[in-house]
């Protein structure tokens, strides 16, 4: 594991209730044991920017590449990873035997490699909600709290960059643009410290 994740970190940050899982029994037995699964099956992910996928009712398991779009338009993509979450219009995929995530956008039919491993993901889903959460544009201020935000943003990018580059690799990666939404103050939710300091 590129980052130490736990559930407890996770826990005491966000509450047990936001953490979002997924059961072993959604990956395929051969897939379960590895690290990238057991991460997603006991560690999890705070909800709310990123979104786990539901495993289907009637087979209990994550849908497949194969399932959510055409493997053969992404070179050295296999239809029988398992499709994991959704951040902004792309699809999560695990390549269970490297542990990378790979980020589908089927509309611009383009691909990235997102995160050299699961623990990059939830390490980077974490501290975006945690900055979402916590975050205030205080002593009434707003382009000093917004240049305050922007360097909050940019320290996550370089904190995660010196460990896994690939999130924030260049500004066309999904967690780039994230990240710009948030330092705009577009992605505040309405209870946040940050939301009614802007919007009252």
């Amino acid at each position: 594991m590129l980052f130490d994740v736990t559930r407890s970190e996770l826990a005491d940050i966000f509450g047990e209730d936001r953490i979002a899982t997924l059961p072993a029994t959604a990956f395929a037995p051969s897939i379960r044991g590895t690290e990238g699964a057991r991460l997603l099956q006991t560690v999890g992910v705070p909800t709310g920017t990123l979104q786990l996928r539901e495993p289907d009712e009637d087979t209990g398991r994550l849908p497949l590449v194969e399932d959510v779009i055409d493997p053969e338009d992404f070179e050295g993509v296999s239809g029988e990873w398992p499709v994991i979450g959704w951040l902004l219009n792309a699809h999560l995929v695990l390549d269970p035997g490297s542990g990378r995530v790979h980020a589908f956008d089927a509309d611009a039919e383009t691909v990235q490699e997102l995160h050299a491993d699961v623990s990059s993901l939830v390490q980077v889903t974490l501290r975006f909600q945690r900055l979402l959460d916590e975050f205030t544009f205080s002593g009434g201020d707003e382009e000093a709290g917004f240049e305050r935000l922007e360097r909050e943003v940019e320290r996550i990018r370089l904190e995660t960059s010196s460990v896994d580059p690939l999130p924030f690799q260049d500004d066309e990666t999904v967690w780039w643009v994230v990240g710009e939404e948030i330092a705009a103050g577009r992605r505040f939710k309405g209870g946040s410290p940050g939301a009614r300091s802007l919007y009252g």
